[in-house]
């Protein structure tokens, strides 16, 4: 008899989950009703002398779909799209929408000059320029400490 630790440890509760669901989702996941997942983009990090990047990930979106917010010392991303379609034939008549949305919050560094953060929207992905303030960058020269 397998207990609850053996079963999760063999993922038998996933597969069998999965089975169960698997004919509900290919009835979502067709032509006829677009089925869209609700995740958060994927966001790349990357710090340079002069200032921190975020590249976030998010095609088939438009400039104007982003609210990006500072409050404090936490920089928060979101965004809400929906859209709608009508089809009308003599028979039938299909309507369909689609709603997602993803807010991401990120802490800001102290040396983060606040008043200079750019955002700008090219080929599906959303670069944010974190400049550092002046200060910061001049005291981050390399330094040797020697152990004692």
């Amino acid at each position: 008899m397998a207990t609850n630790a053996m079963i999760r440890k063999n993922n038998f509760y996933p597969s069998v989950f999965d089975e169960f669901v698997k004919p509900w989702n290919s009835w979502f996941d067709n032509e006829l009703i677009p089925a869209r997942v609700l995740t958060a983009p994927p966001v790349n990090i990357t710090e340079n002398d002069n200032d921190y990047q975020l590249s976030i990930g998010v095609p088939g979106m438009r400039k104007d779909d982003f609210n990006i917010d500072v409050e404090g010392n936490v920089l928060t991303v979101s965004s809400e799209k929906e859209e709608s379609s009508e089809e009308k034939d003599k028979k039938y008549t299909r309507k369909e929408f689609s709603y997602a949305s993803f807010s991401r919050s990120f802490a800001l560094p102290e040396e983060v000059a606040q008043e200079k953060i750019t955002a700008s929207y090219t080929d599906g992905t959303l670069k944010i320029v974190l400049p550092k303030k002046e200060e910061s960058r001049k005291t981050s020269l390399l330094r040797n400490i020697s152990v004692q």
